[in-house]
């Protein structure tokens, strides 16, 4: 059997919601021999940066580095190739041009469930809007 999903990315923002996107996407990188990419984005604030913001976003960076090592371990020990990465800037943005310059053959990431009485809300959210603008598949995890 010819692996369907080469190289799956996990977007991750460290909260209990993603443990169950990490689960799924491990099971899947594991049956198909998979390229994993755990990847954080670290919104950036608009505006000029000086030398005390730059030492801001080294602190996020440094512990969002740390915290994907960890998380990675897993996929370490299963022997598959796992990628960590920090990018800094506009969370929508950054999914969709890290998945479309990397050839990433699929999303997995944690999202919630829709609230029916207000569908603009669900629409509104970050997973939705990766799902709509991504060109590849996107598998969201509620």
């Amino acid at each position: 059997m010819i692996p369907r999903f080469r190289h799956i990315l996990i977007p991750l923002d460290f909260t209990e919601k993603n443990i169950a996107a990490l689960n799924i996407a491990f099971d899947l990188a594991v049956v198909n021999h998979a390229v994993t990419t755990l990847l954080h984005v670290v919104e950036e604030i608009q505006g000029e940066q000086d030398a005390e913001a730059q030492q801001f976003y080294d602190g996020l960076r440094n512990r969002a580095d740390s915290e994907l090592e960890t998380l990675s371990q897993r996929f370490d020990e299963a022997g598959l190739i796992v990628e960590r990465k920090v990018r800094i800037g506009k969370r929508l943005t950054e999914i969709v041009v890290h998945s479309d310059e990397h050839n990433v053959d699929l999303i997995v990431m944690s999202s919630h469930v829709p609230d029916l009485t207000n569908p603009i809300e669900t629409w509104n959210t970050l997973s939705y809007q990766v799902s709509v603008l991504c060109s590849c598949p996107v598998l969201l995890v509620k």
